[in-house]
């Protein structure tokens, strides 16, 4: 019994793993099929955009120059002499009111020769007070010598008188002309001579004038070459000194960049209708005059290839203060802003229209990459002219890859908007605005 319950045992353990490979068999053919496909949607790329619009815009560029006086003076000594005066505290750097005596020469030496002259003309008037005596004398004696003439030429016609006694009385008369003649003659030479120490006493008088030297105008004073006691010859310089009520800055701007701002305004202009700005940057805050267009230079500049362009800021001494706004001196390197009058235009970012294309988001939130026209460039910000419209979503960052037609995301850009609005218009950014690429922190300390 037992031999048979293991025989058993060891056939069903054979049996049952054939018999379940055989089931396995049979199912798989049942079972067999093509595995079921899976469909994987990509994401939507999120690009950052701005939605365009026209905007104010105040259309302006930037050049650079340095500061120089709208009027430089120098006193040049048109006498010679000693100095025996100048204003207190006379030295480079003093600024002194319009009429100040700033310096005196010696005119003693001018009063004697004043004096000589005076005298001289006293003497004169001697003089011709004598000649006028002899020459009515001398006219006197002509007419008795003229009467004695025509009574002989009568007594000769008669046969009275002689020829000789004719001859005689006609030398008498011719001589008595000669005297008369002489007298008028010492008189006219009287009276110029009299005119030549005239002439003399005026310019003297003149020079008398010479001997103060007082400023011109509300004067800075740049360089001294007189002191008291030193003798100035005629010729040299004395005083040299700067206006201060205006200063001038000859900027430098490079060539095709202010065409585009007189093309803004209305009915055309000239660079005098454009106004300015002088600014000087601190490392806090920036400093700023109001200032005008005088003029335009001459030539440009061979070596930079720029145009210079004069503008003139008023009495910028009155506007200084200590610690936050310096003076505008002499051979300060100033920045200066040229700018149209404001206008609309649809402007936006200029790295967002490089090479003259740019992406924007159509309406089925896909890419189109669109050719654009750029009017004109100012700092970070681009005019366009063709192109792009009012409404349109423009891409303002780059996607990692980016594909005409591809579906993106748009998210709206408000602070890179923001402070494009603000570059527009030359107005700080808003505080939180600098994540579009910086909003500008500076204070601005400006003299309008």
């Amino acid at each position: 019994m037992a031999s048979l319950k293991t025989a058993a045992l060891r056939g069903l353990a054979f049996a049952i793993p054939v018999m379940l490979g055989a089931g396995s068999i049979v199912l798989s053919d049942s079972l067999a099929g093509a595995p079921g496909s899976k469909t994987t949607t990509r994401p939507p790329t999120p690009v950052r955009v701005i939605t365009l619009a026209e905007q104010d815009l105040i259309p302006r560029v930037t050049g650079y120059g340095t500061v120089a006086p709208a009027r430089d003076w120098r006193a040049v000594a048109r006498v010679e002499g000693e100095v025996i005066e100048t204003a207190e505290a006379l030295a480079p750097g003093q600024v002194y009111p319009a009429g100040t005596l700033l310096l005196r020469l010696d005119d003693s030496d001018l009063k004697l020769d004043l004096a000589q002259i005076d005298a001289q003309l006293a003497s004169l008037d001697v003089k011709e007070a004598t000649i006028r005596a002899s020459l009515e004398i001398a006219r006197a004696d002509l007419e008795l010598a003229q009467a004695d003439l025509a009574r002989q030429e009568r007594l000769t016609q008669q046969g009275v008188a002689t020829a000789a006694s004719l001859e005689a009385t006609r030398r008498q008369e011719l001589s008595a002309r000669a005297k008369a003649v002489e007298a008028e003659n010492q008189l006219a030479l009287t009276g110029a001579e009299r005119n030549v120490l005239r002439t003399a006493r005026s310019a003297l008088e003149r020079d008398l004038g010479f001997v103060e030297i007082r400023a011109p105008y509300d004067l800075r004073i740049t360089e001294t070459n007189a002191e008291i006691g030193q003798y100035m010859a005629r010729g040299q310089t004395l005083l040299s000194g700067e206006g201060t009520e205006a200063v001038e800055i000859a900027a430098q701007f490079p060539i095709g960049r202010i065409g585009p701002l007189l093309r803004t305004i209305e009915g055309g202009g000239t660079v005098l209708d454009l106004n300015a700005r002088v600014s000087l940057p601190a490392a806090d805050h920036d400093v700023t005059w109001k200032a005008e267009v005088v003029r335009q230079g001459e030539a440009i500049d061979a070596r930079t290839q720029s145009s210079a362009i004069v503008v003139r800021a008023e009495d910028p001494l009155s506007q200084a203060a200590a610690g936050s706004r310096p003076p505008l001196r002499r051979n300060m390197f100033v920045e200066v802003t040229l700018g149209a009058p404001k206008t609309r235009a649809l402007i936006v970012p200029r790295a967002a229209v490089a090479e003259g294309s740019a992406l924007v988001v159509g309406a089925d939130n896909t890419l189109e990459k669109r050719p654009v026209s750029i009017g004109f460039t100012m700092g970070d910000l681009a005019v366009v002219t063709s192109g792009l419209a009012a409404g349109d979503k423009l891409v303002v960052t780059d996607p990692t890859i980016a594909v005409p037609g591809m579906d993106v995301k748009p998210m709206e850009d408000a602070a890179t908007l923001a402070q494009l609005v603000a570059e527009a218009t030359g107005q700080p950014a808003a505080a939180g605005a600098g994540t579009g690429g910086g909003g500008g922190g500076k204070k601005k300390d400006s003299a309008q």
